[in-house]
């Protein structure tokens, strides 16, 4: 190891926002935590709610129209089936259009084959 090229490893005090302070070993000479073990919820086991803009409100609303019941939403699948019997009537017109269509061309022909055989 080189010398002289190595930070000096101290003990050194911690001081947390909360007041709290203890000792430990660091390289930095102060160090000044926003949150500790002494007053994080984890540690602590006290959660604190932070409620932004409303939001907890917000929620609270939404779950009161429901009345405490869990909404179930239907599989996508059936839906989709759903969706797809929506669309067999309009392919069934579709295909009886053609029908119709050779209806029409055929009266004519089977008027006249009608009268033929009248007349003989």
């Amino acid at each position: 190891m080189k010398e002289k090229i190595h930070p000096t490893y101290e003990f050194v005090e911690v001081t947390c926002a909360c007041g709290n302070k203890f000792m430990t070993r660091s390289t930095v000479k102060n160090l000044k935590l926003d949150i500790c073990s002494a007053c994080h919820p984890f540690f602590t086991g006290k959660q604190k709610l932070l409620d932004t803009e409303g939001m907890v409100d917000k929620f609270n609303k939404r779950y009161a129209k429901t009345e405490g019941k869990t909404l179930v939403r239907k599989p996508k699948t059936e839906v989709k089936a759903k969706a797809k019997l929506a669309r067999k009537p309009a392919v069934a017109k579709k295909a009886a259009a053609p029908a119709k269509k050779a209806a029409k061309k055929a009266a004519p022909k089977a008027a006249k084959t009608e009268a033929k055989a009248e007349a003989k």
